[in-house]
């Protein structure tokens, strides 16, 4: 079973999402999202940064500035080197529905925004 799957049987869930700046009236939206779930092993987390690349399509800030307290390992049990490591947890990123959760959040905050500008 691959590394992403078997992550996500981990049954991350959005633990939250930071706005560092509103995109509405004067540019790009962009903040943090943390995404966590329990294991046998503990409690696992990953967050990231992201950018809102146009309205309502959003990326990665840095795909390799995720942070995390997973440890991945190979199939034969190695510790993942770093480009391997960054691969895995990018995979995992984008299996999860974080861009929707991003979106909920911002939806509000758009309101509020475009409600202003029309005064």
């Amino acid at each position: 079973m691959c590394e992403a799957r078997r992550a996500l049987q981990l049954q991350f869930v959005h633990l939250g999402t930071c706005v560092l700046k509103t995109g509405a009236p004067e540019g790009q939206s962009n903040g943090q999202t943390l995404w966590g779930g329990l294991s046998v092993d503990g409690t696992a987390g990953v967050a990231w940064g992201w950018i809102e690349l146009q309205h309502g399509v959003f990326v990665l800030a840095d795909p390799f500035q995720l942070i995390t307290n997973l440890q991945l390992v190979g199939t034969r049990g190695e510790m993942l080197s770093g480009h391997d490591m960054t691969r895995r947890l990018n995979a995992i990123v984008h299996a999860l529905p974080w861009q929707t959760e991003v979106q909920r959040v911002l939806k509000p905050l758009d309101t509020r925004a475009s409600a202003s500008s029309l005064f």
